[in-house]
């Protein structure tokens, strides 16, 4: 069983609010495979920084508009 990373994201929002950009073509803006991005999107995977940069810079956006990560042990004492 693939566990969930504590990266969540808006990219399927993006993508629809961009003209309803396909997961194919935003994986040849950034370079990736279809599959890489549906395993992004999903929570299945973290993208390298470089990247999450890339995959911001396509929505003309900051990154953390596109990326929130949540660290579920709670805040260091």
């Amino acid at each position: 069983m693939v566990r969930p990373t504590g990266i969540t994201n808006r990219i399927r929002v993006l993508r629809f609010e961009h003209a309803e950009m396909t997961q194919a073509a935003l994986a040849e803006h950034i370079g990736v495979t279809r599959q890489t991005v549906i395993a992004i999107e999903k929570g299945r995977y973290s993208p390298s920084l470089e990247t999450a940069f890339r995959i911001a810079r396509v929505f003309a956006v900051p990154l953390e508009q596109v990326f929130q990560y949540s660290d579920d042990e709670g805040a260091a004492p």
